[in-house]
């Protein structure tokens, strides 16, 4: 199978389902010829598709979130490009309660669907400063009404971006942004991922890690070192948030006892919160040892290396944690 890498493959889903359905289009304010975008590569389809269908719209966030709610509730299927993540904040009027919250204000009546995804990249290791550089999962998975997907691979990314553009509702689609020129298997032929569908990247019996984003590399690379001595790790990738597989996670959790979740957004009240209550909701009796986060240590995003070390998870914080839940008695 050809390899790809996830920058490409997420364009490669674009590009298929503009063609599939001219209803499909992508705006943001650079999105053009002449783009600069983080979440590029995009510039090379406006040849294809032209102006109408690529938009460029300056650096206006809140048109770009209120323009596709709007379109989407006229029947079209916007992309939003906010380039990075943090962008979308001078938008979330529009976002959370305009996309999230419509369908439902309007008694969930068929015309005031808001097929929309927003996407955008998360930069938190790329030294860009506080305001670039933020990872808020957490305050779109607390937001009702919008699905949230964070896809890991060239495969995964390409699937679930085009099963984003097909769904009815709102989608927020991070990226993360140290994942772009990442190469890995891709078929040619048509395919989606279902919402909902966590994947165990790597079986273990010893201890389950729960990674979120970017971490799951992370997490990978310290069960890798963990199994030098002879420490089995599980390792879990939700994919998406909401909806989330907690079923898979909860069939882990039980199997092994012990639960890691890594995480790049802060960790108070965080996804690592939310995920480890359901699980000690449901599986308290199950437990060996204290469930462990790992994540942002509540604080603004600095832009030294040694500093983002220091704030933010490393593989070498997640090995620690995991040592600590196998300490536990």
């Amino acid at each position: 199978m050809r390899e790809i890498t996830m920058g490409d493959a997420i364009q490669e889903g674009i590009v298929e389902e503009m063609r599939r359905d001219e209803r499909v289009y992508t705006l943001g304010y650079a999105v053009g010829p002449h783009a600069g975008s983080i979440t590029r590569p995009l510039a090379s389809i406006y040849d294809e598709f032209g102006p109408e269908r690529v938009r460029e719209t300056g650096i206006i966030e809140p048109l770009v979130a209120g323009s596709s709610v709007g379109a989407a509730l006229a029947g079209l299927r916007p992309i939003a490009d906010f380039s990075t993540v943090d962008f979308m904040f001078p938008a979330l009027n529009e976002i959370l309660g305009f996309a999230g919250m419509w369908h439902y204000e309007h008694g969930g009546a068929d015309d005031m669907r808001i097929p929309v995804v927003f996407r955008g990249a998360i930069r938190t290791y790329g030294g860009a400063g506080a305001e670039h550089s933020r990872a808020p999962i957490a305050l779109f998975w607390h937001a009702p009404g919008l699905k949230l997907v964070i896809p890991t691979t060239p495969y995964d990314a390409k699937g679930l971006i085009k099963t984003a553009i097909r769904d009815d509702n709102p989608v927020i689609f991070l990226e993360p942004a140290r994942l772009y020129q990442v190469k890995g298997p891709v078929p040619e032929e048509e395919y989606l991922i279902s919402f909902g569908q966590a994947n165990i990247r790597r079986e273990g019996k010893d201890v389950t890690i729960v990674a979120v984003g970017y971490m799951v590399t992370f997490s990978l690379q310290a069960a890798g070192d963990l199994e030098k001595e002879g420490i089995a790790t599980e390792v879990i990738d939700p994919r998406t948030l909401e909806p989330l597989d907690i079923d898979t996670i909860l069939g882990s959790a039980k199997k092994t006892g012990r639960l890691v979740i890594v995480d790049e957004d802060h960790i108070r009240c965080g996804v690592g919160a939310e995920i480890a209550f359901q699980v000690q909701e449901q599986l308290f009796k199950s437990l060996k040892a204290p469930v462990k986060r790992v994540g942002n240590l509540n604080r603004p995003h600095p832009v030294n290396q040694v500093l983002i070390n220091d704030v933010m998870p490393t593989k070498e914080k997640i090995i620690a944690a995991v040592k600590e839940t196998l300490a536990a008695v």
